[in-house]
């Protein structure tokens, strides 16, 4: 027998989401941090709930023929569970965003205008099968003193349910006051349970109770939140993202990294999904590239130049290009120039990430300056896209768009400011 799931009024959760937005605003870093270091503990306490409720998870995956990629994300186990406590005290240890002085100035009046940072209220992220995505995005909503609002997948509400459960838990042993009134409380992180998608359009169209919303998932998850939202969306989004191998690159290193960035870990955005190769290298460096490949069994789609280098290929179509396998497969494609490999990619690639393997200092500052996208990488793996390897502790997602956030959504992400204007009976004339 399942977790039982709570499914109440939709609507309901936001308003009481949207009362404890304003109480956890007035927080202090000090009353956040312990409660993300009693989440963090009672993590690792219900780890046998957890990992039972995600075995059922992943037994209806299976059942449901969900790829192995998708298992993958979905898959919960003892490492991974210390990795989502061990990033909930990363964000614990990052400096407090809200309430930082970002400018002051005297106006010409006498006036003085300070600009400080705020948090933005309730976020709702809408994510795909990433239990730990639950963890990351409640650690970073409490840090920056905001509200959440959680709608994971129909394929992973056994384990959030678990998460979201153990989170309250550690909410109610938190003991902090404001005037007598807890600041944080359960109500500051609502998980919707419910399996309707109507539930997903009405948070979508509530624009009185949320001010964000981020989808974490493919391109269908993004542009069906963009399509219903009335509420500003910051979109991360799929990553089909591209490996670029110069004519002047290390052949060895070249090989090496396209390795890494497909199949170390290949059910994820931020895995490169295309190779592009310079003609002049083509003949020396693809057979090398495929042996290494065939390590992990990954299936090639080729384009017809490729096809006369190397056999046991599949031909790519146009749709190849566009793709994110988020699988062992990986497209390759031979091209004339740098120019050429630019122009593939702005047009094909998500805005995520890029790399160009080169030994041409020119080279790699033109693919950095003309290719379109939140990280372009030179001689290094695309995997390294991430918020903690990057410095800012957990991320909630890559944004592949340019307002208000690009690149991983962190702290500093999850943050507004305001004006404040102190004056001494000042009137404008």
């Amino acid at each position: 027998m399942g977790l039982q799931i709570k499914e109440t009024d939709t609507i309901t959760q936001l308003k009481s989401a949207k009362a404890a937005s304003r109480k956890l605003a007035k927080a202090s870093n000090e009353e956040k941090n312990k409660a993300l270091n009693l989440i963090a503990d009672e993590l690792l306490l219900s780890k046998d709930v957890i990992l039972s409720a995600n075995k059922k998870d992943l037994e209806a995956g299976k059942n449901s023929n969900l790829s192995n990629a998708l298992l993958d994300r979905l898959m919960l186990d003892e490492k991974r569970l210390s990795g989502m406590a061990e990033g909930i005290k990363k964000v614990l240890a990052q400096k407090d965003p809200v309430g930082n002085k970002i400018a002051s100035w005297k106006h010409p009046k006498g006036m003085m205008i300070t600009k400080v940072s705020v948090p933005l209220g309730v976020i709702c992220v809408i994510y795909e099968a990433r239990p730990n995505v639950t963890t990351d995005a409640v650690s970073l909503a409490v840090k920056s003193g905001n509200a959440i609002i959680l709608r994971g997948s129909q394929h992973a509400t056994e384990s959030n349910q678990a998460i979201v459960d153990c989170i309250h838990r550690a909410l109610k042993n938190l003991v902090g006051a404001y005037h007598g009134t807890p600041l944080l409380n359960e109500g500051i992180v609502q998980f919707i349970a419910s399996k309707d998608r109507e539930e997903t359009i009405k948070i979508l169209e509530a624009k009185d109770y949320v001010d964000l919303v981020i989808p974490r998932g493919g391109e269908d998850l993004k542009d069906f939140v963009l399509k219903h939202s009335k509420i500003p969306v910051i979109g991360a989004g799929g990553g089909t993202c591209h490996l670029f191998i110069d004519e002047s690159a290390k052949e060895n290193m070249a090989v090496d990294i396209a390795f890494n960035a497909k199949t170390q870990r290949p059910g994820v955005c931020n895995a490169i999904e295309t190779v592009l190769v310079h003609k002049n290298i083509a003949k020396n460096i693809l057979p090398k590239l495929q042996a290494k490949l065939n390590e992990k069994k990954v299936e090639i789609f080729a384009c017809d130049r490729t096809g006369k280098i190397i056999s046991d290929v599949k031909p790519a179509t146009e749709e190849d290009w566009y793709k994110e396998y988020l699988d062992l497969k990986v497209a390759v494609k031979v091209v004339d120039s740098l120019d050429e490999a630019i122009e593939h990619i702005n047009k094909y690639g998500t805005r995520h990430s890029e790399s160009i393997i080169t030994e041409n200092k020119e080279n790699a500052s033109k693919f950095q300056d003309e290719v379109d996208a939140a990280c372009v990488y030179v001689n290094a793996s695309t995997r390294f896209t991430d918020g903690e390897e990057f410095g800012f502790g957990s991320e909630i997602g890559i944004s592949t768009q340019k307002l208000h956030a690009r690149g991983p959504i962190a702290l500093e992400q999850l943050v507004t400011y305001k004006y404040l204007i102190s004056g001494e009976g000042q009137t404008r004339t």
